[in-house]
């Protein structure tokens, strides 16, 4: 058993799990049958597949722990009647819930059983749904060095691709985006600061939706900066993605972000089933299409899947300005270290880190699980920075020029309502050694998330067999209608959308 967070007490209950079948089952057969199950019997279901494909098989380290006391959850749920009806959630392993230690993959957090729910789990368990278990991700959320490997974490290891598991499964919500691909559970939630949702959902063929910051809650979530994190949906469709949304949306008392959002909560299904593009005005950022010959066809087919439906389509020629990333990372880095300081200064319980320091004493102290791949260049530099006057005056900067001169103004002066253009190209070989490989000129994401605007990815193809999405964006609290444009995008769709194979890639 390699879910090395799972309690000791919890061991005997998910081994024999593990036991009853080591040949993978065959990916589309395994989701399509859990269809016609009731709740209890699709978590117990979904237990096994882990079992099948993540501990044993192709080992994609998509899970770090279990809850075996899903599938009586979920049978409750189902009885209640509740809006999801015990549907199996899979939670990226930096949001708390009660049953489970949070370690945002980090041995420093090994121990961090808080006991409690984050908002927005405990919201979406009102709704109905049970939590099946914690997914891996990139340890603290891809933000300790600038030279990390996507997916690895010190707790959970190297998370693999269901579509080529010696690929790339980008990150940080890595662990999410392969679990659903894979069919390990109904749906799960990640998080993201910049692409950490959307770019995992691209390269694991599934949707990803980041909704507008101050959407949902982030109490209790581990942190890297309240001006551009949140939680968000990762399902295998629109339809799923919305209806999980609708679950853990809504505002906090105790995350100022979150003040308008019950003015903006409401059924997120709605409407998408009949929503026309016909005459829908969309702008296309040609230089964000990227340098790849690919890509670019498999983009084109899109397009033309939108034009036929109705869609209008306006070429926006746009180049971010270079300002705008060096503002956010000046952010994210002040951030990160006065975030993350409140938040383990809030942990329950005595002798863990209780400020980001702690974290790279920590890391120092246990370089030989913690550091052998990659070092932790960003905590320091987040130490190094200091200066409220040049943090206040880098936010302003990033946020104009990715919300008021950026989506804004392109939405504005180009008369259209969303932009579109590919959220990153195929996934690239996983490489511990060099870190990662992916194409920088492919998307757009950066300004969704410096602005805090929704950002939807959807599967529209391949390449060479591995999947690759298209993004849709628009602008603050249109979270609702850029759902419908992408479920419009979903039927109208015409590109055929791979399965996993669980093997590596070959040409």
């Amino acid at each position: 058993m390699k879910h090395i967070t799972l309690p000791l007490a919890l061991l005997a209950t998910a081994s024999p799990l593990a036991a009853q079948e080591a040949t993978p089952p065959d990916a589309s057969a395994g989701i399509d049958a859990l269809d016609a199950l009731s709740s209890e019997e699709a978590a117990n279901a979904y237990l096994r597949r882990i079992a099948q494909l993540d501990d044993m098989g192709p080992q994609l380290n998509a899970v770090i722990a279990i809850n075996p006391a899903a599938p009586l959850e979920a049978r409750a749920a189902q009885a209640a009647a509740l809006p999801l009806m015990g549907r199996s959630v899979l939670v990226k392993d930096n949001i708390e819930t009660r049953e489970l230690p949070t370690t945002a993959g980090s041995l420093a957090l090994a121990g961090n059983n808080t006991g409690r729910d984050a908002p927005l789990i405990a919201r979406m368990r009102a709704a109905g749904g049970v939590v099946l278990g914690k997914t891996n991700l990139s340890e603290w959320a891809n933000i300790r060095d600038d030279n990390s490997t996507s997916g690895w974490s010190a707790v959970g290891g190297l998370t693999r691709n269901p579509h080529a598991i010696d690929r790339n499964t980008c990150g940080s919500s890595s662990g999410s985006g392969a679990a659903v691909a894979a069919g390990l559970a109904w749906a799960a939630i990640g998080t993201e600061t910049d692409g950490s949702i959307t770019c995992p959902a691209s390269v694991n063929g599934i949707v990803g939706f980041k909704p507008t910051v101050g959407m949902v809650s982030r109490t209790h979530v581990v942190p890297i900066s309240h001006s551009q994190d949140t939680a968000g949906p990762m399902a295998n469709s629109v339809f799923d993605a919305a209806l999980l949304l609708g679950a853990i949306a809504g505002s906090d008392p105790a995350d100022a972000a979150t003040a308008e959002a019950d003015t903006h909560v409401t059924d997120f299904t709605a409407g998408l089933a009949d929503y026309s593009l016909q005459g829908v005005r969309i702008g296309v950022l040609v230089k964000q299409i990227g340098n790849r010959n690919d890509v670019r066809d498999v983009f084109a087919v899109a397009l033309a899947d939108l034009r036929r439906a109705g869609a209008e389509l306006i070429e926006i020629e746009y180049e971010p300005q270079g300002e705008m990333y060096d503002g956010e990372l000046t952010v994210l880095l002040y951030e990160l270290r006065t975030d993350m300081d409140a938040y383990l200064a809030s942990l329950p319980g005595e002798g863990g880190p209780r400020e980001l320091a702690d974290l790279v004493a920590f890391n120092t102290e246990n370089a030989a699980s913690e550091m052998r791949w990659f070092g932790q260049s960003l905590f320091e530099q987040a130490l190094a920075t200091r200066s409220r006057e040049d943090y206040e005056a880098a936010r302003a900067t990033s946020l104009r020029l990715a919300g008021a001169e950026g989506i804004d103004r392109l939405l504005t002066e180009n008369n259209v309502s969303f932009l579109v253009v590919p959220t990153r190209g195929p996934a690239w070989t996983s490489d511990l050694v060099n870190g990662d490989n992916y194409n920088g000129s492919i998307g757009a994401g950066s300004l969704a998330a410096i602005a805090g605007y929704p950002h939807l990815t959807v599967p529209m193809g391949a390449v060479e067999g591995l999947p690759v999405g298209v993004s849709f964006m628009g602008g603050t609290w249109s979270d609702h209608e850029v759902l419908k444009l992408g479920a419009a995008y979903e039927r109208a769709r015409s590109a055929a959308i791979p399965q996993p194979d669980f093997e590596r890639w070959e040409p």
